[in-house]
């Protein structure tokens, strides 16, 4: 039966239409597009019907390149009631685009199984689980990270807490007999802070702080949850991230810590009080006392290589969770022009990354 995408105008309606459907995506939420629109982004909402039923909801992003030309980009979506109607979605999105968008990516919000171990011995045989295809759509590059690590948060944290690394036990255990305080923190300037210096010291990019603030306003409310969890050691805030919860899920999207440098309060060095490995935990166990089922730490690299940018990031994950998942993308042609442009969008993006990190490939 043929799908129809009617515009979604009303922000309470299309909240409730998304939570209703069986997949959670805190991307797709409202307030995620209009703290795009901060990037200079058009946010465009969709409710997705068949035969007089809503069977999805999809929040698409134009991006406007140059005059007379643009993309469309669902991150982390659309999301479905049923996979197997991404077939006919293409077809409705093609009824409903202008003629200057040219390309849609789609990052479908259903996980594939990448393993259950932090070795990775095969990239390739773990990356055969990703469909080349799906209908008229074809594989892609991701924009939000492609591989990641979920937590299952629906367990008791007793049981989550035996299953972890046991460095992550000893570190947390320490943590707790230092005295750091984790949990949710309404300061954003401490936040930012750590953000900030956790960039600089990698030498990572960042939006504007505003698209920050406008995503922590715009996305905490109808059913949606944005918040800071901040990691502190004697008051100073170590470490902290930038959360984002819709349904079941809630996703690490962004964060980082800080060294303490401090002078200590007795002896000669002041101890590590091992404050991100407390913040990782406090994420896993307000996940759950909120009733999040899933945890989405957001990024690690495609190949668990020491050798990567982020790898010391991923070490860090790897001992609160080992359970790696895809989340792949897919384009859909939509002008002539969609290759070329495609094309012209890969060569840039490969020399940006190695005028920032002297390779062509994605920090992730």
């Amino acid at each position: 039966m043929t799908l129809t995408l009617e515009t979604a105008t009303d922000r309470a309606s299309y909240m409730a239409a998304l939570l209703d459907l069986p997949v959670s995506s805190p991307l797709q939420g409202w307030g995620y597009g209009e703290a795009r629109r901060v990037l200079g982004q058009e946010p465009v909402r969709y409710l997705v019907r068949q035969g007089g039923r809503t069977v999805g909801a999809v929040q698409l992003m134009r991006k406007s390149l140059v005059p007379g030309v643009s993309t469309l980009y669902a991150p982390r979506g659309p999301v479905l009631a049923d996979r197997s109607l991404l077939p006919e979605f293409a077809r409705a999105v093609r009824r409903v685009a202008r003629r200057t968008d040219h390309f849609l990516t789609i990052e479908p919000p259903e996980p594939l199984v990448a393993g259950d171990s932090p070795e990775q011995e095969d990239l390739a045989a773990e990356q055969a689980v990703i469909p080349d295809r799906i209908g008229p759509f074809r594989r892609a590059r991701t924009e939000q990270p492609e591989h990641t690590i979920l937590i299952d948060t629906s367990q008791e944290p007793d049981t989550v807490f035996a299953g972890l690394h046991k460095m992550a036990r000893r570190n947390v255990r320490t943590a707790e007999r230092m005295g750091v305080q984790a949990g949710r923190d309404e300061s954003f300037e401490d936040f930012w802070e750590i953000f900030t210096a956790t960039n600089e010291r990698s030498s990572l990019g960042a939006f504007p702080r505003r698209y920050y603030k406008t995503l922590l306003r715009e996305a905490d409310q109808d059913g949606g949850e944005a918040y800071l969890l901040l990691s502190r050691h004697e008051g100073r805030a170590l470490a902290g991230g930038f959360f984002l919860g819709l349904g079941d899920t809630t996703a690490y999207l962004y964060g980082g810590s800080v060294r303490d440098d401090r002078p200590p309060s007795e002896g000669e060095k002041r101890k590590d009080a091992k404050a991100p490995d407390a913040f990782y935990w406090s994420a896993i166990t307000d996940a759950h006392e909120h009733g999040y089922s899933r945890l989405d730490l957001w990024g690690i690299p495609r190949l668990l290589d020491e050798k990567k940018h982020s790898f010391g990031v991923l070490r860090m994950k790897l001992k609160f969770g080992s359970q790696r998942y895809w989340f792949p993308a897919y384009d859909l042609a939509l002008s002539p022009l969609s290759t070329p442009l495609r094309t012209a969008l890969k060569v840039r993006r490969s020399y940006l990354n190695y005028r920032s990190f002297g390779t062509t490939d994605d920090i992730l």
